[in-house]
């Protein structure tokens, strides 16, 4: 067999390169470069079959480092974006090695972070943060060293005390329950809802109001 022909179609960015003017491999200009294909070249079938293997290698630890760009991922999201790329498994096992060779891909660095960000942006009790992490594949040991340290009592405050303003004219009743459903959903357990309820409704409650409703 051989090269045939070696063109770039319009508006696409990968090379076709022709065998025998019937078999097209298309190759990335990496790949390309790499293999230091000419037009007249010989190639077998085992060549052929290397630079395809090169191109997928290329191709998935580039969509993994784009990916990696937009946001950390843990290894099953990394994992599976890799496998809706169409990435044999091998590949795809290759290019996780690698991602964590260059500490790029680690889960306790991402569940580290999934907490810190959720704390820091919407906070939530440990539960649903143990079934976020589980979702995302982290193990349980690992996801629960990463919310071990959190303070519920006052990551509740901090997820009610914005809530609890759009409620501040209600009565204590439909105050408590609305805000109490607010807190269970962020994953609070029902003491520290009790506790955040009290709190807010001191905060925001006149001078006026029943003390006894607490």
């Amino acid at each position: 067999m051989r090269v045939t022909a070696i063109e770039r179609p319009p508006r696409k960015r990968r090379y076709d390169v022709r065998i025998d003017d019937e078999r097209v491999v298309p190759l990335s200009r990496e790949v390309l470069a790499a293999a230091n294909l000419r037009v007249g070249q010989e190639v077998d079938d085992s060549r052929v079959a290397e630079l395809e293997t090169d191109e997928a290698r290329h191709t998935a630890l580039t969509s993994a480092l784009r990916l990696l760009s937009y946001r950390p991922r843990s290894e099953r999201e990394m994992r599976d974006a890799l496998r809706s790329r169409h990435i044999p498994e091998a590949i795809a096992g290759e290019t996780l090695d690698r991602l964590r060779e260059l500490r790029l891909l680690d889960d306790q660095a991402f569940a580290e972070a999934w907490t810190e960000s959720r704390q820091r942006n919407r906070p939530r009790g440990r539960r649903m943060l143990l079934a976020e992490l589980a979702q995302k594949g982290i193990e349980r040991e690992v996801a629960q060293a990463s919310v071990a340290a959190i303070d519920e009592e006052a990551a509740a405050l901090r997820a009610g005390r914005k809530r609890s303003q759009t409620l501040r004219d209600l009565e204590f009743r439909d105050f408590r329950r609305r805000l109490g459903d607010f807190l269970a959903r962020r994953g609070f357990g029902y003491d520290v809802c009790e506790a955040t309820i009290k709190q807010l409704w001191a905060e925001i409650a006149t001078p006026t109001a029943n003390s006894s409703s607490l």
